[in-house]
């Protein structure tokens, strides 16, 4: 196997571990206080990809789905998501992002870019933002083992 190869996989192994790490250390978000990491990320898959059931948000987050119900429960007594029957199959249920939900990851989401523009600040250039951008959305078309490709995603 290629030694390129392999040492991109361990860079981005680091990366996606010590990075999330940091990132969760030092983000001083009062919205990250009141809700979960796990909470925070189901809102943010609803907002990403519109209503999904509670089997495939399980999938999504790789647990179980008594864990998802627990998680839901909670964010759905915060009216952050609602439970809808879906328009294909009636008996089906879609979990929904309200517009409160939508506002939380908004935040979540502002508090996350404005610590990581500060750190890349005096770090990385324009023309390096712009091959990372350029490389994440390659590697992110690559990865996508379901549902459809969007055109931004190969744009190179």
């Amino acid at each position: 196997m290629d030694k390129r190869l392999i040492e991109a996989v361990e860079l981005f192994e680091d990366v996606m571990v010590f990075g999330t790490e940091r990132v969760l250390k030092n983000v001083k978000a009062d919205i990250w206080q009141e809700y979960s990491r796990e909470q925070l990320q189901v809102l943010k898959i609803l907002h990403k990809n519109g209503p999904l059931s509670a089997g495939t948000l399980a999938e999504l987050q790789h647990v179980h789905k008594s864990a998802i119900s627990g998680r839901l429960k909670k964010l759905e007594e915060k009216k952050l998501i609602e439970i809808i029957k879906s328009p294909e199959d009636q008996r089906s249920k879609l979990i929904k992002l309200t517009e409160q939900g939508a506002n939380v990851v908004q935040e979540s989401d502002q508090a996350v870019y404005d610590y990581i523009e500060t750190l890349f600040a005096d770090q990385v250039n324009d023309q390096e933002l712009e091959q990372f951008v350029t490389m994440f959305k390659k590697i992110r078309s690559i990865l996508r083992l379901e549902g459809p490709t969007h055109e931004s995603d190969t744009e190179i």
